[in-house]
């Protein structure tokens, strides 16, 4: 049994965990592959509205079981808080919940230095969400990290200080910024007894025998592809390989596991924080995107950047990810519009191009649009492709083609049952 995949195709928040929550019914076990408390994956089903930053998003699904593995980095605050909204749910997590014992532990320490060394660039912000995932990363390359299973361990105490100091140290070298490190870290080891209340797999056994067991696996991915640390829009990017090669290190399994790539591509497009974005609209465009998507950040808060969607960029993620289907998000966030355009290609320094160049903040980009005419219909209450206006298929129809990979699904709305399957999806 082979691994099924969903991640996102352009900078993040492309409504990756309504997919995961969607499909996880047909799975037994969800498992997170990278990133960290930096995601933001919402749901809404119910009339109610969920958030998870670290819980894999088929913890709503009653049967399934959900494992953060080793890949993703843990905040025991930022978990600890889920696990209480979860309680308060009434969502029953206990033996169903499983954290990796190679995962990484994120240290009061490490978002310390996450928010001094933003604070210390400042224009030349990258756009950090201070969630400390970045020096978390640094410890883990650096062969000096704290991990899960380190918990476990008689010596932690001593290793946790050891990390710390090593911290304190650095943190020397940057100006001082307002952090209450004694009350973070009086925090962070009162979380650590919900942690512990968790059931710890060594992560790549656990997978591993799922499938030979012919268990149904579907990995999970956080942020989106063009923030992947080798192929992203460096260096305005995540710590983490977002892209289907991360699921193989995040998780422990062969690339010969790897069975459908679903990848998630909002209608237009969006990115939060700095770095170079082709599409970007600073007209009433950009504006009624923002306000129409209700476009702010899940983790932050803050205003997403808002564009067309751009067909060099996903051809290229989709080349990346070997992507297999496609799930279209936000579609419905279009409808008040009388025309929209799509990027198929670049003028670069006056050339035409449909590939990326090496990097993005290095040229002089002009997207070269395509207009398409709109639909002005609701589509909220859509539930079969056929019912869809004339304008919304041709649309679909056109990226489709454009991209050379089929769309498979069409979100029309936030809810779990906003969803059109345009054709039977090859998952599960």
């Amino acid at each position: 049994m082979a691994v099924d995949v969903i991640l996102g195709l352009q900078w993040g928040d492309e409504g990756k965990g309504k997919i995961v929550d969607v499909l996880a019914k047909d799975y037994d076990i969800v498992a997170r592959f990278q990133g960290g408390p930096n995601a933001g994956h919402t749901l809404k089903f119910d009339g109610k509205k969920f958030v998870l930053h670290t819980v894999p998003s088929g913890i709503f699904r009653q049967q399934l079981i959900n494992v953060i593995g080793n890949g993703v980095v843990i905040d025991p605050i930022t978990l600890e808080k889920e696990i209480n909204n979860l309680i308060a749910a009434s969502v029953d997590y206990e033996g169903r919940l499983l954290v990796a014992r190679k995962a990484h532990l994120i240290l009061p320490t490490h978002r310390y230095l996450d928010a001094a060394k933003e604070a210390s660039k400042g224009d030349q912000k990258i756009g950090s969400t201070l969630k400390g995932i970045g020096p978390t990363y640094m410890d883990k390359t650096g062969r000096n990290g704290l991990r899960v299973g380190d918990i476990e361990r008689p010596d932690f105490m001593s290793r946790y200080t050891a990390l710390k100091e090593k911290h304190l140290g650095l943190l020397k070298q940057y100006p001082a910024i307002d952090f209450d490190l004694k009350a973070e870290e009086a925090q962070w080891f009162a979380s650590l007894k919900t942690l512990k209340s968790l059931v710890f797999v060594d992560g790549e056994y656990y997978i591993n025998k799922a499938i030979k067991a012919g268990k149904k696996i579907l990995a999970e991915g956080a942020q989106g592809s063009m923030l992947d640390i080798d192929f992203g829009t460096y260096p305005f990017v995540t710590s983490s390989n977002t892209i289907t090669a991360g699921v193989c290190t995040g998780l422990g399994i062969a690339p010969s596991k790897i069975g459908e790539v679903i990848g998630i591509t909002k209608a237009y497009c969006t990115r939060v924080g700095g770095g170079p974005f082709p599409t970007e609209l600073f007209d009433e465009n950009g504006a009624f995107l923002r306000k129409e998507g209700q476009e702010f950040g899940a983790t932050t808060g803050r205003p997403r950047r808002c564009g067309w969607i751009d067909l060099p960029q996903l051809r290229y993620t989709i080349m990346l990810n070997g992507v297999t289907q496609i799930a279209l998000t936000k579609i419905d966030v279009l409808d008040k519009l009388d025309t929209l355009d799509l990027c198929n290609a670049y003028q670069l320094d006056g050339k035409a191009s449909e590939d990326l160049p090496y990097d993005l903040c290095g040229y002089d980009i002009t997207p070269v649009y395509q207009s398409h005419p709109g639909w002005k219909t609701n589509l909220t209450e859509v539930k079969e492709f056929g019912d869809l206006p004339v304008n919304a298929k041709t649309y679909i129809d056109k990226l489709e083609d454009l991209l050379g990979t089929p769309i498979t699904m069409v979100s029309t709305g936030p809810e779990r049952k906003q969803l059109i399957f345009k054709s039977v999806a090859a998952v599960a």
